[in-house]
């Protein structure tokens, strides 16, 4: 069973819609969302703006391409859903969050391992990052 970590904390999840591998993305009708692999083409995202949700797969907590395919995706003006899903640690939430996810989502294991407490420690996101101390 999934978590689903936001600012507030863990929740069950309510997509309810669906997942679609890459290839079979939705069209502009479908409410499936599209789950993208770490290793995406940066130039292949356009395809996938039409989404109303994307979730992308990190395979291992030291694999940053998420977040640089959710901040391209954001800047490309995708305004759906997108959610990290996989080995992101409580330690990466606020830069999950600065990158452009809405939540992510983790397994039942790293939930025990790293209780509400500690994602909830990173949810001031905005407030806590070395942009906004340089800015004073």
């Amino acid at each position: 069973m999934s978590v689903i970590v936001t600012d507030t904390g863990f929740g069950a999840d309510d997509w309810a819609h669906g997942f679609c591998e890459v290839g079979q993305h939705p069209a502009n009708d479908c409410a499936c969302a599209v789950d993208l692999p770490s290793d995406t083409a940066p130039d292949t995202l356009d395809a996938y703006l039409v989404a109303k949700m994307i979730r992308i797969d990190f395979p291992t907590s030291a694999d940053g391409r998420g977040f640089t395919l959710a901040a391209m995706l954001r800047r490309l003006g995708f305004a759906g859903r997108l959610r990290a899903r996989g080995h992101v640690l409580a330690d990466q939430y606020a830069m999950a969050r600065r990158s452009g996810f809405d939540e992510v989502e983790i397994d039942a294991a790293l939930a025990n391992r790293q209780p509400e407490a500690q994602w909830l420690a990173h949810a001031d996101w905005q407030s806590h990052n070395y942009q906004a101390r340089l800015r004073g």
